[in-house]
């Protein structure tokens, strides 16, 4: 049997600016897509928000950035509607970066 070693075999011949490189490039292949959300998710994402804030509730929020989704929960502070922002413990998010909104 032979012990072949993969790729492990060829990255002493290679530059260093060649492997970082091939590292962004499989980096980049595991990157997700933003999703479009649609005007019903909104609406009912709208209204997660407006509960959390108004009965002080417990929320988790779902939002997107660098490419990963991310998830918080903890009690909504304010939702900025001039600015675009909602703010969740010691985090402001944009509004443009939720993807889904839960109460507890």
């Amino acid at each position: 049997m032979v012990n072949d070693r993969g790729t492990i075999k060829w990255t002493s011949m290679m530059m260093a600016e060649h492997i970082e490189i091939l590292k962004e490039i499989n980096d980049q292949q595991d990157w997700k897509e933003k999703p479009i959300i649609s005007d019903f998710q909104k609406e009912k994402m709208n209204l997660a928000l407006q509960l959390a804030l108004k009965d002080d509730l417990t929320i988790e929020l779902e939002y997107f950035k660098n490419h990963v989704y991310h998830k918080i929960k903890g009690k909504l502070l304010g939702v900025g509607v001039l600015n675009q922002f909602v703010t969740i413990d010691d985090q402001t998010l944009p509004l443009d970066s939720l993807t889904g909104a839960w109460i507890d």
